[in-house]
């Protein structure tokens, strides 16, 4: 198995793309066309749409909570997406602290990791921070629903420790269909390597059903979720981890030099959200369907200007702009100069180590979201013609 540089990796000391690119861009005013979530919740929608009462609200404890999470939101999290067993769940502020706990536990020096190419930064970061040896899955390799055989066999074998994948995958939308997703497993299965995999859009599927949890099909299985993409509650920041109990007891060591638990009163919306999840989930899911339709159209419009490989998952997809060079700073000049004169905001796709495109998200509201395709029309029918 090749040694391979993640494409969008940085290092220790400095800030991810990413985040650094929203820290300095987005502000009021701006339509954002770049968000891989759907559109935020207000707190009093989500306290009559979850039948959360005043007195409830009132009556919390403001003391302190479990390491692993509060009883009750770790049991809705464990009968929504696990076996019913509230022991297999490790509930933490929003699912990057799931990774960044997780990762560093189950990871040594020189292990050989294959991580999915493009993917969310943490993701690629915790392996070549801690030392492992890692080797990418080639964004090309997802096609039709499976994971290619050859690419499989090549690079995952009996001498891999761990294998990092985000399905559906952001920012290209690509995912599993049920029979790919069950060869996926099956083959990390045979070499026995700890299956990671991120579910953080899990719910938000556009050909095929949502796929299971891994770990009902194989054991060794860590994975993640999170509020912040599929319900419309990135503020509240809340994850979780799915797992084997003692290895996620391994994490509380580190857990206990950090952040230690989450606030009562965020546990008790987290738990009540959990349990009203379709109630949140389903007008949100079929606005980015609606939104999803309109983009659909407006790629075919704009065929001289961008290409892409339709999302099949989530809410966000990479499209390809015709004419960029392929440089970071070509890519990244593009978005700047976009957002200059159209006050309109897409990531560059060097944040993911794919500069020949951007980031684009249909998750919003869609007046706004058919706005900012508006002014995206402008720019690429205008300055960049």
């Amino acid at each position: 198995m090749r040694a391979t540089r993640l494409p969008d990796q940085v290092p220790a000391n400095s800030a991810p793309l990413l985040e650094e690119w929203y820290r300095r861009h987005l502000r009021p005013g701006v339509l954002d066309l770049s968000s891989s979530g759907v559109r935020p919740y207000t707190f009093e929608q989500v306290r009559l749409a979850c039948g959360i009462g005043r007195a409830e609200l009132d009556a919390v404890l403001m003391d302190d909570s479990d390491s692993q999470g509060g009883a009750d939101v770790r049991r809705a999290i464990a009968d929504r997406y696990g076996d019913g067993d509230p022991d297999r769940v490790l509930v933490t502020h929003g699912s990057s602290e799931a990774i960044a706990l997780t990762l560093p536990t189950v990871l040594r020096p020189g292990d050989r990791v294959v991580v999915q190419e493009s993917t969310y930064h943490a993701l690629g970061h915790y392996p070549a921070a801690i030392g492992c040896e890692v080797a990418v899955l080639p964004t090309g390799a997802v096609r039709g629903g499976h994971v290619d055989p050859a690419v499989l066999a090549e690079l995952i074998t009996g001498d891999v420790a761990a294998v990092i994948v985000n399905f559906p995958h952001n920012p290209t939308g690509r995912t599993l269909s049920p029979e790919g997703w069950a060869a996926f497993v099956d083959h990390v299965a045979t070499t026995g390597a700890l299956l990671v995999w991120d579910a953080a859009f899990s719910e938000i599927t556009h050909r095929w059903a949502q796929l299971p949890e891994p770990a009902s099909r194989y054991e060794r299985t860590l994975s993640y979720g999170t509020f912040s993409k599929a319900f419309g509650l990135p503020g509240l920041r809340v994850g979780w981890c799915l797992g084997p109990p003692e290895l996620l007891r391994a994490t509380f060591p580190r857990r206990d030099r950090t952040t230690l638990f989450l606030s009562p009163m965020v546990e008790l919306i987290a738990a009540r959200a959990m349990r009203r999840a379709p109630t949140l989930i389903e007008p949100r899911r079929a606005e980015a369907r609606r939104n999803l339709d309109r983009l659909r159209a407006w790629v075919a419009e704009h065929a001289e200007h961008v290409r892409w490989q339709e999302p099949l998952g989530g809410v966000c997809a990479l499209l390809e702009i015709r004419g960029l060079s392929g440089e970071a700073a070509d890519c990244e000049a593009f978005c700047l100069d976009l957002l200059e004169a159209h006050r309109t905001l897409l990531v560059p796709g060097s944040a993911f180590g794919r500069p020949d495109g951007v980031r684009l998200g249909f998750g919003g509201a869609e007046r706004e979201f058919r706005a900012g395709l508006g002014e995206l029309s402008a720019w690429l029918r205008g300055a960049r013609s």
